[in-house]
């Protein structure tokens, strides 16, 4: 068994094994294994020489592109935690999420200028960018993506992150409104990916669907579950996630084998886009997460894709996910989809409200504890204080579970 302890190992040990696979595609261009750990590499460097430690927040504010995975391995070699902000938000929460993290150096790309103008005019903590032209306005150094591509081809810097380092910080609402950062570790997201590559038997000749974008959780299935297999993964852009058609065209012609979204997305699919008259046939396994999938709606689609296995996966952001439930054929009744049993290497206690194990079959909260389970909220010990229960009997003196 291939032995793993950082996210960035997923591309490293596939390009050592299938350097001329695809990695990742988007809008018919591509990368192969070799080309991503490449470029990751340089940026890499790049991001050590300007400054950047064990630990520091690297934003990617972009569109998804294959620059936007770059990004994100770039981000992990270099020992930092990528920061995905939503290239759709308003400048004042992008500004607050920046100064929040405190969030030093940024990636990014010329589009993105204009708001990047508004966010860096006020009181910005971001000293350094990646993928925009040096002479441009901005009151910080830059470094363009074309400058980045003739930097010297080595090694990643020796910076030796652990697992238990900060990976990824992902922004939610919450119910104030107020955004918080979940932080995960390189250990809680290699738990997630790792089983979920294992449980749905990913192999190098898959090609997973990204719908998601980067600042949502079922991204880091996409990627890292993706890569560990030597799977290539097919980025969807923004655009075409919009026209069930138009995706629907995407599925077929890149030939998707594996597709991971909420059920919306799917259900969109499913009333417009004519599946039936579409040659689906790679499509071996559709997983779909975030919110309840109608009964009838994904007895319909199982219909359309009888080649096809489903999977519902659950779990917060805190959790990446906890547990799952392959479906099985569906009855007439129109019953709720469970959520299934954990995953490998995570524990699940119901409690009641005054967080008191319930009896077998009664209703309370669930709460879990494994190696997916979120290091904290970022800045927010009062919080992480809150979002973890702790047991004090002699048994298991000091074990927490995660609300989930």
């Amino acid at each position: 068994m291939t032995y793993r302890f950082l996210l960035s190992q997923a591309i490293d040990q596939s390009a050592e094994r299938f350097p001329d696979r695809e990695a990742v595609r988007c809008d018919g261009h591509g990368l192969t294994y070799a080309e991503l750990v490449r470029r990751a590499n340089q940026l890499s460097r790049l991001l050590v020489e300007q400054g950047v430690k064990r630990g520091d927040r690297v934003g990617i504010y972009m569109n998804k592109s294959l620059e936007s995975v770059i990004s994100v391995y770039g981000a992990l070699k270099a020992g930092g935690a990528y920061v995905p902000l939503d290239p759709f938000a308003p400048a004042a929460r992008l500004a607050y999420v920046i100064r929040d993290c405190g969030i030093r150096h940024l990636i990014t790309k010329p589009e993105k200028q204009p708001v990047l103008e508004e966010i860096l005019a006020g009181d910005s903590p971001v000293d350094h960018a990646v993928g925009l032209p040096p002479d441009l306005s901005l009151r910080t150094a830059s470094t363009s993506w074309e400058d980045l591509a003739q930097l010297p081809v080595g090694p990643p810097p020796r910076v030796r992150p652990v697992e238990q380092d900060l990976a990824y910080i992902l922004y939610t609402s919450g119910s104030t409104g107020v955004p918080k950062g979940i932080m995960h570790t390189h250990r809680s997201g290699l738990s997630f990916a790792e089983w979920a590559a294992a449980e749905y038997q990913l192999r190098p000749e898959d090609r997973l669907s990204n719908h998601a974008p980067l600042h949502f959780d079922l991204s880091t299935f996409d990627l890292f579950a993706g890569h560990i297999a030597g799977a290539a993964t097919v980025i969807i852009p923004e655009g075409v996630t919009k026209f069930p058609v138009s995706l629907a065209k995407l599925i077929e012609g890149e030939r998707i084998s594996v597709w991971y979204s909420v059920p919306f997305a799917l259900i969109q699919l499913l009333l417009q886009a004519r599946l039936a008259s579409r040659e689906l046939s790679a499509l071996r396994w559709v997983l779909f997460a975030g919110e309840p999938f109608p009964t009838k709606h994904l007895r319909a689609l199982m219909a359309e894709l009888p080649q096809a296995r489903f999977s519902n996966l659950y779990g917060p952001t805190e959790t990446n996910v906890c547990t799952f439930y392959n479906v099985e054929p569906l009855a007439e009744l129109d019953e709720s989809i469970p959520i299934g049993r954990p995953c490998a290497n995570v524990e699940e206690l119901v409690v009641d409200g005054e967080d008191r194990p319930v009896a077998a079959g009664e209703v309370g909260e669930l709460l879990i504890r494994g190696g997916v389970v979120m290091l904290g909220y970022w800045g927010m010990a009062e919080k992480t204080a809150q979002g973890f229960y702790r047991r004090t009997g002699a048994a298991d003196a000091g074990s927490a579970g995660c609300r989930a």
